[in-house]
């Protein structure tokens, strides 16, 4: 590959491709020797000058000389370009065009840019005579017309080789196509015939290093006339070195002429090709022998790669709105059916295996509160074991809302291996982390047998500076099968995936705002309306308890019928207090200084005459007083009692304990159970609990017990708190 890797590191440093990817490959102090460098600085005088400048006057420029004090001031065209560069450099008119002269009797093409506040002149000798290049003109119009029209890109990169490599006359022309590691494809070429193929050959990352990349899209075109040639150095009038990065006459790393001398090379040319801003791809033209192309002729190469690089991304551009296209349509479909469904996991199964197809996916999942969709062939097991790693591993509250995604499944969860294969690939869509919702992606392990020019590992040796990485010696074909990756998700498919995912998050939170509103409104209706027949038939329970018949069987009908209608009025007095909450207006508490104590004896007896076959066994002080709400204190005590009696181990008795220290008031309900499962303490005092509806020991509940408990004991600057202290569970109300 026509790269300009690295360099040579002092020995005390590590020798790793960082040393490459630092080398000061802008500033080598040194231009190629088929051309002349002057930099004048904004009066005129020269601050940089190349060591053959006499190729230009008769004797040498030196530095800190008005060029005016030159034999160049004679010369009316080349001092008007120095007059207009100068004047550019003042921010007043637009750089000067090159041009073309005569001096010492050679034909010079004169090329001005700016660096560092400097005018930088650039005469490169023409080599051509102009008979050669009479004809030019209608070839390179001729190829610009084919490059124009709308073919595949393979064949579009094909098309160029073959017209670059008529246009310039090098012996090989090949064009790369970079992947989202910086490695190269050879996916085009036009050769002579003696000369090795090396269409298919892929090149390593560590060809290009990061700063000669930089370079490549800052300065598009790149000519190495003489590979052997010895590099004519610069003099300076300061200290400074000049910058090159815009020169086309700078010099080349020691490593990347090594590099080509492997190759057998005796010139090279490189063009990039610009997609995007980004180094897409390049045409790399080598020559056995030196080789100078003419400025113009590069010029036209240029126009002819920018051209190219137009066309391609205009390709890719229509491909991927295409493409946005389609997954928009599929999106609306899908976020319609969502805001209407009742169940939000079974709208989404039916685009499970739509969206896959749309993300370039072979399989999906969709998983909510632990139930799982599998699309595709991934049988269910592996599937939950994925997901288990993806909320390990992304489900933490501290990443973003964003896709997450992986190509190599196996390196980063071995233990997964080999039970996911031949899945490699994965894509996560976090729609709620704490809920364990998730929509997950997979791709197929993409088994590749590589074909590489050469092996791309670089070698560590000795060098005059102490050891450095060198280039490859051999660029023989060398074959690598590459297993347990799947296909790169590009930036095209992580962007589609982030849209998806902010449509699904939106339409979420508007579901959820929906189901707020009518849940809060059906709370506020049923604790109003339901109040008031509660309390009569409370009362008229009482009355029939009262009454009886002699048979005793009216006051046990009327004891269920009060029993009944006070849990009844509990629920309801959960359902108003939740209304109130959730509409932020609080629990409107109304605090005194009372001892807490005869409170909860006379809530334990209560306990005992509703439920007689339980223990409660208290260890309670003499007195223990607290500026509280009395009846939200017993409203939590009550809760605690209840889900001590629901949950305990049958014939355990209940502890209740009642202590004061310097954090506050404490008093502790114990009952003898298993520890509760971490994924349940995570929601344990959050309202409508999956654990807590539908629960064959507590069917009544709504799990709004502890939500409120915990909003009393907050509402009076304390606590409640779980623990197991084995054997017991332990629950505890601090008020301060």
């Amino acid at each position: 590959m026509s790269a300009e890797p690295m360099a040579q590191p002092a020995a005390a440093l590590p020798v790793t491709l960082d040393n490459c990817d630092r080398e000061p490959i802008h500033i080598p102090g040194s231009i190629q020797p088929h051309g002349v460098l002057l930099a004048l600085d904004a009066q005129g005088r020269v601050r940089h000058v190349s060591a053959n400048s006499a190729l230009l006057a008769d004797g040498d420029i030196a530095p800190g000389t008005l060029l005016q004090d030159t034999p160049l001031h004679a010369h009316d065209a080349l001092w008007q370009l120095v007059q207009d560069g100068l004047r550019a450099l003042a921010s007043q008119d637009e750089l000067p065009m090159p041009l073309e002269c005569q001096l010492q009797g050679r034909t010079w093409d004169v090329v001005p840019h700016l660096s560092q506040g400097l005018l930088v002149l650039e005469f490169e000798e023409r080599a051509a005579d102009t008979g050669e290049l009479s004809d030019f003109a209608t070839r390179a119009h001729r190829a610009m017309e084919r490059l124009r029209r709308t073919r595949p890109i393979d064949e579009l990169l094909q098309l160029a080789a073959d017209e670059l490599r008529q246009l310039t006359g090098f012996d090989r022309v090949m064009a790369y196509r970079f992947r989202h590691d910086h490695s190269g494809d050879v996916v085009a070429e036009a050769r002579a015939p003696q000369l090795d193929e090396y269409k298919g050959r892929r090149y390593p990352a560590s060809d290009i290093p990061a700063q000669a990349r930089r370079l490549y899209v800052a300065n598009t075109l790149r000519l190495i006339a003489d590979v052997r040639a010895a590099p004519v150095p610069l003099h300076s009038d300061g200290d400074a070195p000049l910058d090159l990065s815009a020169s086309v006459l700078r010099s080349v790393s020691p490593i990347h002429i090594e590099y080509l001398s492997n190759m057998g090379v005796g010139a090279s040319m490189s063009i990039s090709l610009i997609v995007h801003g980004q180094l897409w791809g390049m045409l790399a033209c080598h020559h056995m022998a030196p080789r100078q192309v003419p400025y113009s002729v590069r010029m036209a190469c240029d126009v002819l790669a920018q051209l190219l690089g137009a066309n391609i991304q205009g390709m890719l551009a229509r491909s991927q709105t295409l493409r946005v296209g389609e997954m928009g349509a599929l999106r609306a479909r899908l976020i319609e059916s969502t805001l209407h469904a009742e169940d939000e996991f079974a709208a989404l199964v039916p685009f499970a295996a739509p969206l896959a197809q749309a993300l370039r996916a072979e399989a999906a999942v969709v998983a909510e509160h632990g139930r799982l969709h599998c699309s595709g062939a991934l049988p269910e097991g592996p599937a939950r074991a994925l997901l288990g790693w993806v909320e390990q591993t992304w489900g933490s509250p501290g990443h973003h809302q964003a896709p997450c995604h992986s190509d190599a499944l196996p390196t980063l969860a071995p233990q997964l291996y080999p039970a996911l294969l031949p899945w490699c690939g994965v894509l996560a869509l976090p729609l709620d982390r704490a809920g364990g919702s998730w929509l997950l992606y997979l791709r197929r392990e993409q088994v590749e047998t590589i074909h590489w020019g050469g092996r791309p590992e670089k070698e560590i040796r000795p060098g005059p500076n102490g050891p450095r990485l060198t280039p490859r010696g051999s660029f023989e074909l060398w074959k690598e099968t590459v297993r347990g990756t799947a296909e790169h998700w590009s930036a095209d498919d992580l962007e589609l995936a982030q849209q998806l995912l902010d449509e699904l998050v939106r339409a979420q939170h508007a579901r959820h705002a929906e189901l707020h509103r009518a849940r809060t409104q059906l709370m506020a209706i049923l604790g109003h309306d339901l109040r008031d027949p509660l309390h009569s038939i409370s009362m008229a329970a009482r009355v029939l308890e009262k009454a009886g018949d002699g048979s005793g069987r009216a006051g046990q009908i009327g004891q269920r019928i009060q029993s009944s209608s006070s849990r009844m009025q509990r629920l309801v007095s959960q359902v108003m207090d939740m209304s109130r909450l959730q509409a932020r207006l609080g629990l409107d508490l109304q605090r005194a200084e009372v001892d807490l104590v005869p409170l909860l004896h006379d809530l334990m007896d209560e306990a005992r005459t509703a439920h007689p076959g339980i223990a409660i066994e208290a260890q309670l002080p003499q007195a223990l007083v607290a500026h509280a709400d009395v009846d939200r204190v017993a409203q939590v005590f009550t809760n605690l009692l209840s889900n001590a009696r629901h949950h305990g181990q049958a014939g355990q008795p209940l502890q209740v304990r009642a202590f004061q220290d310097a954090a506050g008031r404490h008093i502790q309900v114990r009952n003898v159970a298993d520890a509760i499962p971490e994924a349940v303490v995570d929601s344990l005092f959050k309202p409508f609990k999956p654990t807590s509806t539908g629960n064959a020991r507590n069917r009544s509940g709504l799990g709004l017990g502890l939500y409120i408990a915990q909003q009393i004991a907050q509402g009076h600057g304390g606590a409640l708190s779980y623990r197991h202290e084995a054997p017991q569970v332990v629950f505890t109300l601090t008020l301060p």
